[in-house]
């Protein structure tokens, strides 16, 4: 056998540890589970190093098991814990700046570097290109944004 053969299971947990890490990026919870299922593999590979067949079967099983057991309820505790707030909530509150004019129908603005469709909230001033606006809210895939001159308290009267 060569040195290759004798020692797959390292090439498992090297597999393990890069979709770890790249798991930290993400924070979905996916590459940990194939990470998991990777680690199996090398724990495969410890009993039976001439089995390949068996340690990809061991890998998918765990990888799959985790994935449709385990992430599931991982993601929703987090989504429910306190103090969570998802992407879109995020930019709730963000400037950003016009990219042309934006009225109560339609409009596009540039927020953290992200190009949206964007209308204006009820009773909002003007905007024109390349003035600056805050997001109000998120409604689907459309921010509800106004002026960030102030303009939106003055239009309601506060």
């Amino acid at each position: 056998m060569s040195l290759f053969d004798d020692n797959v299971w390292i090439g498992w947990l090297l597999a393990a540890a890069v979709l770890g890490c790249l798991e930290m990026l993400t924070a979905d919870f996916t590459l940990l589970m194939l990470a998991v299922g990777a680690a199996a593999g090398a724990a495969a590979a410890a009993v039976a190093p001439g089995m390949w067949v068996v340690q990809v079967v061991v890998a998918a099983l765990v990888a799959g098991l985790l994935l449709a057991l385990l992430r599931p309820t991982l993601l929703r505790r987090v989504r429910d814990s306190v103090g969570y707030r998802s992407s879109l909530d995020i930019v709730v509150g963000s400037t950003g700046y016009a990219l042309g004019e934006v009225t109560d129908h339609s409009g596009t603005v540039r927020v953290n570097g992200d190009t949206w469709t964007a209308r204006l909230v009820d009773a909002a001033g003007p905007v024109e290109d390349g003035d600056r606006v805050e997001v109000y809210a998120v409604e689907g895939t459309t921010l509800l944004v106004y002026p960030s001159d102030g303009q939106l308290d003055r239009a309601r009267g506060r």
